[in-house]
């Protein structure tokens, strides 16, 4: 562990600093060193231990922090999102999407009965419980990898309609809560134009009918979707002869996939690290079911393997070109990566909180120390020599870091470290904490 690597770190954590009194603060950094050396089970309790502080203070102080404390989650999103706008030059992307932790327990706030997309299929749908979180996250591009990074901002937690009526409180779709953290980013950068990339489940009325001023969507349409376009000239009816208004109605993207009368265009395009062939079809039209009147550009996509035939895309800007709205939607991949690895490596899922704040709050802790930790391998005091890929003679076809690489570097930066008391730490490393923040909870 070098000097410079920890101040860097203890630099980067410090962004964050403004949204927590200076007691949670200091439990805050504990809990980090502590969650973020776990390689087994992770729980605050585990992470006393690792952090070698469990003989020293005491565990209820810890718990408190996620159940009592006086700081706020939001706000934490918010400082973060300030310094990734100074990193991403240009409109800022926005990826959007929802993931199911598994949980049990009779007494966990929050908990539901979902269908678990990952073992579920078309024919037979898996239920289980456990909390839904839908997530709004940072599309980054970062120096030492090839691909973009979905770095988490905002977390909301999905309820049950039965969940809610439970406790006398009012449901909100998912739609619903994905469309208020939204218009919360655009209330925060009013002067920033955003792009937002989402799937079919996000593609609907709810989230497209209420975009901020200045919000371009990037999504998925399903290929049977009812399409019209603007009448260019007045026409009168043959049988009334009354004036029509009404937009004409266009065949689905289906039958525009299969009428060789429009024909097939071919563009190379970069997916997912490969170079690709791929031959489309675009117009420009309006879905009234789900847009409204606004014009879309679609692109219809054939897709030579896999069980769809074709995919259809669409962006909310019809100025943009084909190759754009793709290679946009394409870098929607970035969240299901993130998931995967705030899953696997940093125990997004496996929280045992019960209360309702410690719940509403352990999990998206995590995600945001995810993102804390990717800002820290960003800057540029740390040096590239310690973003680099390990040594594996065994494993040659490895060419960019990954999260377990910078989970590996932050382990051995933590590693040494007396974190009882993290006061002569930070003195140490030339910090100060900002005044008090006085944030409700």
């Amino acid at each position: 562990m070098t000097a410079p690597s920890l101040n860097t770190l203890l630099s980067t954590l410090l962004l964050v600093s403004p949204a927590f009194t200076r007691p949670s603060f200091r439990r805050f950094l504990t809990l980090f060193a502590g969650w973020v050396r776990t390689t087994g089970l992770h729980a605050v309790t585990e992470s006393l231990v690792v952090a070698g502080v469990s003989g020293t203070l005491h565990h209820a102080a810890f718990h408190r922090f996620f159940s009592r404390a006086r700081w706020c989650l939001d706000e934490v999103g918010h400082l973060l999102l300030s310094s990734l706008v100074a990193l991403v030059p240009g409109p800022l992307r926005l990826v959007l999407d929802d993931t199911l932790c598994t949980h049990k327990g009779p007494k966990v706030f929050g908990l539901g009965v979902h269908v678990d997309p990952v073992r579920s299929t078309r024919r037979r749908r898996l239920l289980t419980f456990g909390h839904v979180w839908v997530v709004v996250a940072v599309l980054v591009p970062v120096p030492f990898s090839q691909r973009v990074w979905a770095l988490p901002i905002l977390f909301r937690l999905y309820r049950t309609q039965a969940d809610c009526q439970k406790h006398g409180e009012p449901h909100l779709k998912k739609t619903q809560l994905a469309r208020q953290m939204v218009e919360m980013v655009s209330r925060w950068l009013p002067d920033k134009p955003l792009e937002l990339v989402a799937d079919s489940a996000y593609s609907c009325r709810e989230v497209l009918r209420n975009l901020p001023q200045g919000v371009v969507f990037v999504g998925a349409m399903r290929a049977d979707s009812t399409l019209h376009r603007p009448r260019t000239r007045k026409c009168r009816s043959p049988r009334t002869g009354r004036l029509l208004t009404r937009d004409i109605r266009l065949p689905t993207p289906e039958r525009i996939a299969r009428d060789a009368k429009v024909p097939w265009c071919s563009m190379t395009v970069t997916l997912y690290g490969e170079s690709k062939v791929l031959q489309y079809k675009e117009l420009v039209a309006r879905w009234y079911r789900s847009a409204g009147k606004p014009l879309l550009k679609i692109i219809i996509v054939k897709v030579p393997r896999g069980e769809l035939p074709l995919r259809v895309f669409f962006c909310t800007d019809r100025t943009r070109t084909a190759l754009q709205i793709i290679e946009s939607y394409a870098c929607r991949w970035a969240i299901e990566v993130l998931f995967r690895d705030l899953k696997q490596l940093l125990g997004f899922s496996a929280s045992r909180a019960r209360s309702r704040l410690a719940v509403l709050r352990t999990a998206p802790w995590v995600g945001l120390c995810y993102t804390l930790l990717v800002l820290w391998c960003m800057q540029p005091g740390l040096g590239t020599s310690h973003v680099a890929l390990p040594i594996r003679p065994w494993y040659r076809t490895k060419r960019t870091v990954s999260f377990a690489d910078i989970l590996r570097i932050a382990q051995r930066t933590l590693s040494s470290v007396d974190w009882t008391d993290v006061r002569p730490l930070l003195a140490k490393a030339h910090c100060s904490l900002p005044p008090p923040a006085a944030i409700a909870a």
